[in-house]
């Protein structure tokens, strides 16, 4: 329990965590998530629930797109159209509208987003340094980032978040993350977390520390786009979502953490940012409909 004289910085630590993710609308866009009537595919105790409203998501994120960054044709996707340099905090809110709106939302909307991704998948398309050309519809390449995704927001929960999931719910939560990842266009997502490792490391000869992703991987570790006091923050996040990667990716990607340092760290850094969100708590859980099991 927060004491009542701490609570005013709580609640204005909490809505800046909150804009910087979800925007400045943030409380009225998730009004119209969890508080719209209609058919869902999951309820408030499923395992996506737990995991994707969990702190841990901040360090979850931040490991996904270093884990992302080492495919060159993803990267190069990445590089070329997200204008992630130039906005970098409105990608954050887009990504983060996706992953609230296809976890808590109506299956109406999740299904309509996920459409409208699709669309924009069909129109990007280049080539990487070495030439080669992409799509980013491309089932394969789809493959990839669901699955570094999937594993990165996992493996940030299971050691960092306040409540690590079994291992039968975190093969229920893989599952479950595979529903909208398949409507993406995601062939065959993997349904197990076991079968989620395998698929990870079935991509290990195609990564590379491209240039790309040694600009990525500075930006988000180095030079990320804070003010001076938010940096110290940001950076024990940080290092909690670099240590829950793979040793192999790290090395992949020239990080030399102490894993159990970045851990400390990054559970430190969970823990503050779960005390400032509980300050803007909004009642979620209460206001969402019954999920869709047919």
């Amino acid at each position: 329990m927060t004491p009542r004289a701490l609570r005013p910085l709580q609640r204005a630590f909490g809505e800046a965590l909150r804009a910087r993710v979800a925007g400045d609308d943030a409380h009225e866009r998730g009004l119209g998530i969890w508080g719209k009537p209609g058919q869902r595919w999951f309820a408030p105790t499923d395992p996506i629930w737990r995991v994707h409203e969990d702190a841990a998501m901040f360090a979850g994120g931040i490991a996904a797109l270093v884990l992302q960054s080492l495919h060159p044709l993803a990267m190069a996707g990445v590089a070329g159209h997200s204008g992630y340099r130039g906005d970098p905090w409105g990608r954050l809110q887009r990504t983060s509208d996706y992953i609230a709106v296809t976890s808590y939302g109506t299956v109406e909307d999740a299904e309509a987003l996920i459409a409208k991704v699709r669309s924009v998948h069909e129109r990007v398309r280049g080539k990487d340094h070495r030439g080669r050309p992409y799509r980013a519809s491309d089932p394969h390449l789809l493959g990839w980032i669901h699955a570094a995704e999937i594993s990165a927001f996992l493996a940030a929960h299971q050691g960092l978040g306040s409540r690590p999931l079994s291992d039968a719910d975190a093969d229920t939560y893989v599952a479950q993350t595979a529903i909208p990842a398949a409507r993406l266009g995601v062939i065959d997502p993997p349904t197990t977390a076991s079968g989620l490792a395998a698929t990870l490391a079935s991509y290990r000869d195609e990564l590379e520390f491209s240039p790309a992703a040694a600009d990525t991987i500075d930006f988000l570790l180095r030079t990320p786009p804070l003010p001076a006091a938010a940096k110290p923050g940001y950076w024990m996040l940080a290092a909690g979502g670099v240590a829950v990667i793979p040793d192999w990716a790290r090395a992949l990607a020239g990080i030399r953490l102490p894993v159990g340092l970045g851990r400390a760290l990054g559970r430190a850094g969970t823990a503050a940012t779960r005390w400032g969100l509980a300050g803007v708590e909004d009642g979620r859980r209460s206001a969402a409909p019954a999920p869709d099991r047919d």
